[in-house]
């Protein structure tokens, strides 16, 4: 009969032994690695040739309040050395001032005390107690076992009571005693052979060579009709492996990038800094508005001066502000500030970067832009406002657009994200007309969640930049949508370094 090489190795050591063999002891007589000598008797003992058995048993170590006690004695042992010392009582206040313990240290060992009958505590005083004159010079079971264990010792309940500790008596003090022992319950693994097993050997059993791969020796000797090939079995556990892959809000973020090239939009940028002229006036927003207040905005200390585009068209914005300009409206009636035009702002919002494109595009061709990118607001920090944020925002210049182009837009957008339920909700925004609110439902919460704003640019936006077509446009967050992709309870769950999630949260979704 041919067993397996390792099979055969354990047969033949089991056979050479009296008696059960503990598995690490069987490996190490092997120069084995445990695992593969655990399998083999596994496979011998379903042939019968071996029994495997397993004990279970107590690991017994020190805990971190027993440590602080190895270079001295236990707190109730030093006080009866005070009481002895003072004939036999003490008043309980004054036990600390002959020796080291605190007052809370006396309070906290009259428990023990009283559980060893050591003293007893009558009124204010305490008293020492016939047991306790006998324990001045006994060592007790616990303290056997406290310096048994020193040195981070790790050792077995029977091992330690075959060293003449008593081991059960020493157990019942401490474990009472939060922190003094950890005790674990670990298992023993024994292999021995049967005798079918000593009958296989005795009737000439040879060992077979397993081998995991085909090596370039084997087939040019011909070994390998003399070897077996080890057979993978997947189902057993193995060490998870974490590849590299990208954070899971950046992969929402390109996605919606992917999701707008794929609707025929063409990508654009703009930097993080913006003047007021472009980050506000530009957008028909009065230079009094709530909005502009630095509780509101992030405003830039250095550069303090940021530079305009042409004259010819900063005088069309300040007409516009002023009193409609050639738009047809009569403009916020004010003294419009070329000086707070001229201010840097961290960006509260990407539709500076779509005017922009819009100020480049050539009128009378239809056109569709977005961009992608960290937006900065004076926001309370809850479960889905951050002060720094991510937007998309976009446009599409037709003149045939319309609201139910744009809200068919948004809604496609939204399904390829994942999102079927979609809604808008009448709004006011300074700079379009009409406004909408885009609401996504959230399961997580069963509530409607504000995913950004929308609407078509007012003339007071459009004509100053030369553009008479009507332009759809709108502003998302981001952080919302990856919140409720990777089902999330909070924004700023996406900017913790959770390491255990960042690694299993899957690559993608169905």
């Amino acid at each position: 009969m041919e067993l397996p090489q390792t099979q055969f190795n354990v047969l033949t050591h089991l056979a050479g032994r009296d008696g059960p063999v503990r598995m690490p002891d069987l490996a190490a007589a092997l120069h084995c690695d445990q695992s593969p000598v655990v399998a083999a008797c596994a496979m011998l003992a379903e042939l019968g040739f071996v029994l495997a058995e397993e004990s279970g048993y107590d690991e017994l170590r020190l805990g971190p309040a027993a440590l602080e006690h190895l270079d001295g004695p236990l707190p109730e042992r030093v006080i009866i050395g005070v009481l002895a010392a003072q004939g036999g009582e003490c008043p309980l206040t004054d036990v600390p001032n002959h020796c080291d313990l605190v007052a809370s240290q006396v309070g906290q060992s009259l428990r023990w005390l009283n559980q060893r009958g050591w003293a007893r505590k009558d009124g204010g005083t305490l008293k020492l107690s016939d047991a306790g004159r006998a324990a001045l010079d006994q060592t007790q079971p616990d303290e056997h076992l406290i310096r048994a264990l020193a040195n981070d010792r790790v050792a077995r309940a029977a091992e330690l009571a075959a060293e003449g500790i008593p081991v059960a008596e020493a157990l019942e003090l401490l474990v009472k005693r939060k922190g003094f022992l950890t005790i674990k319950q670990r298992t023993d693994r024994f292999a021995s052979i049967t005798a079918a097993g000593r009958k296989v050997l005795a009737e000439g059993a040879k060992g077979r060579q397993a081998v995991t791969q085909l090596t370039p020796e084997l087939l040019a000797d011909g070994g390998w009709r003399n070897v077996d090939i080890q057979p993978y079995d997947v189902t057993l556990a193995a060490k998870k492996l974490y590849p590299g892959k990208e954070h899971a809000f950046q992969r929402t973020l390109d996605r919606v990038r992917r999701v707008f090239l794929e609707m025929g939009f063409e990508e654009i940028i703009s930097p993080w800094v913006e003047s007021c002229f472009w980050n506000f006036d530009c957008l028909f927003q009065p230079q009094d508005h709530p909005a502009r207040d630095m509780q509101d905005t992030f405003y830039v200390g250095r550069p303090g001066h940021t530079e305009l585009p042409d004259s010819a068209f900063v005088e069309r914005i300040c007409a516009t502000h002023e009193n409609g300009g050639d738009t047809g409206s009569s403009g916020w009636q004010y003294r419009w500030s070329r000086e707070l035009a001229h201010k840097p702002v961290l960006r509260t919002h990407t539709t500076a970067a779509t005017i922009r494109a819009l100020w480049r595009h050539k009128q009378g061709r239809s056109g569709k832009y977005f961009i992608i990118g960290p937006v900065f607001r004076r926001e309370t920090v809850d479960y889905k406002h951050l002060p720094i944020f991510h937007q998309v925002d976009g446009i599409i210049v037709d003149p045939q657009a319309n609201l139910a182009t744009l809200k068919g837009t948004l809604a496609a957008f939204y399904r390829k994200m994942g999102f079927d339920d979609v809604r808008f909700l009448p709004s006011f925004f300074p700079y379009t007309e009409p406004s909408a609110e885009v609401m996504v439902y959230l399961k997580s919460r069963e509530e409607w969640v504000e995913m950004g704003g929308s609407g078509i640019f007012r003339p007071e936006v459009t004509l100053p930049v030369g553009i008479t077509d009507r332009v759809l446009a709108w502003g998302l967050g981001l952080e919302r949508v990856a919140m409720m992709t990777h089902e999330l309870d909070s924004i700023g769950e996406l900017y913790f370094a959770a390491m255990p999630w960042l690694r299993e949260e899957p690559l993608c979704r169905s």
